[in-house]
């Protein structure tokens, strides 16, 4: 008979042969997708952390030029791992540390959110000065704070050190009364 057709004619699809390649196929991609995907999170996580608290510290410079007013970003290292805050002046026009009548602005971070990250050196031998680590927040006077003021120049100069488990480091800070914020990544024997 023309144009009839047979049984299993016309019919497409998949035979168990070709769903066992896929699995083998996948399989293998997964192999060596898994072990590269857990070497980079650590890293993407860490350099996620101190490009928040780069932005903070800008925030921080154009928040206290915008109102006139001092701001301050205070890094607490009493916990594990740390965290940080944004604070500017209050209604007493001074500065009590994030206490009294200071007034938080609107940032508030934990650096658990960033899973492994914490204040700390890593595997660098020495801080973005060339000096041992005397700390891992410069900032003094007050301590562990970046105060900034209404002409969005620096108080006091000082950097935030943040490490992750596998010992990679980022410096982020502000080294001149200017008020540049910098980030540096520690790379085998130098901050770049």
């Amino acid at each position: 008979m023309k144009g009839s057709l047979k049984y299993g004619e016309g019919k497409s699809g998949v035979t168990l042969l070709e769903i066992l390649i896929l699995f083998v196929v996948l399989s293998i991609l997964a192999g060596v997708a898994i072990p590269a995907f857990s070497a980079w999170l650590p890293e993407y996580r860490l350099r996620n952390a101190a490009r928040d608290i780069y932005s903070t510290l800008q925030r921080a410079k154009s928040g206290a030029a915008n109102a006139n007013e001092t701001w301050g970003v205070f890094f607490d290292d009493s916990v594990k791992p740390g965290r940080y805050s944004l604070w500017s002046f209050g209604p007493n026009r001074e500065w009590d540390d994030g206490e009294g009548d200071d007034v938080e602005q609107g940032i508030r971070v934990d650096l658990s959110e960033y899973k492994g990250v914490d204040y700390g050196n890593g595997n660098a031998a020495h801080n973005v000065q060339g000096r041992a680590f005397n700390g891992f927040i410069t900032y003094v006077t007050p301590d562990n704070v970046a105060i900034l003021s209404s002409r969005g120049t620096v108080n006091n100069l000082g950097y935030v050190y943040l490490c992750n488990a596998k010992g990679s480091a980022y410096a982020v800070g502000t080294p001149s009364q200017a008020g540049v914020v910098v980030m540096k990544k520690y790379r085998g024997d130098h901050w770049k």
